[in-house]
């Protein structure tokens, strides 16, 4: 493996703290044949972060909300992550964050370079980031994290798969980066201690999950879900409720 370039260690997260707002897209582009709900148009993107700013929020990647809370701060940021790494993040996704002032992290396959969605049994089939994407949406300031190697549901993965979908998917974005990747995604939300164990030890400093169900910890940051039907009112209800709803994290301040 090449040099990884200096980049600061992850935070050490400690305490309890509320649940930060950590909102979960995918693709961001033509939603009308989008049978799994995972298209937003970038219209609708656009008039999503408008909202955020225009309450005084502002939507950041996951390694500067996390650095933002361990220093006790951040409590207007809201983490927004994007899944899979569909190819539409560079032309559809990154010129609306930047218009808004927005990071972001993109949890990407490394396993899949240049590939498809085929897990998606219902289509459309939708082009994934190559390599050289991957490294101009880091250029550009784009926190990249790893969603595994290939899209596999973690919690029916033997040993040696699991392995593979959390260690070596790391160690092949970091290759391929040249930086240091501290931020996991589980494919299709789910996750058991098994997993979550995992990934702690391949080294990542965090991990997002959907609904982590009675698992708690930076390891298992439950998020929420935004789509295309998000207008104003149901983003209000989501950002008001999603505290009420979540838990304190076990070591987030």
């Amino acid at each position: 493996m090449s040099s990884i370039a200096e980049t600061p260690a992850p935070p050490r997260l400690s305490r309890s703290g509320p649940a930060p707002w950590i909102a979960m897209y995918h693709s961001v582009g033509d939603c009308s044949d989008d049978p799994y709900l995972v298209t937003v148009t970038p219209d609708r993107l656009d008039r999503q972060l408008r909202w955020l700013r225009r309450r005084g929020l502002r939507g950041v990647s996951m390694a500067e909300l996390l650095a933002a809370r361990a220093r006790g701060e951040g409590r207007n940021l809201v983490g927004l992550t994007f899944d899979d790494g569909y190819a539409d993040f560079l032309t559809n996704a990154l010129p609306v964050l930047t218009r808004w002032g927005c990071t972001a992290t993109l949890f990407v396959l490394p396993g899949r370079l240049g590939g498809r969605n085929d897990w998606d049994l219902l289509g459309p089939r939708k082009p994934l980031l190559t390599a050289d994407g991957i490294r101009r949406a880091a250029a550009a300031g784009v926190e990249i994290g790893s969603h595994g190697l290939t899209h596999v549901d973690l919690t029916r993965a033997d040993d040696s798969l699991l392995a593979a979908e959390t260690a070596e998917s790391r160690a092949v974005l970091e290759e391929l980066t040249g930086t240091e990747v501290t931020g996991f995604c589980y494919p299709y939300g789910t996750v058991d201690r098994r997993a979550m164990d995992a990934v702690r030890a391949a080294g990542y400093g965090y991990g997002c999950a959907v609904d982590p169900g009675e698992l708690n910890g930076p390891h298992v940051l439950p998020r929420v879900y935004i789509g295309q039907n998000d207008n104003a009112v149901r983003l209000f209800l989501k950002h008001r409720l999603h505290r009420l709803r979540r838990r304190p994290v076990e070591g987030l301040r």
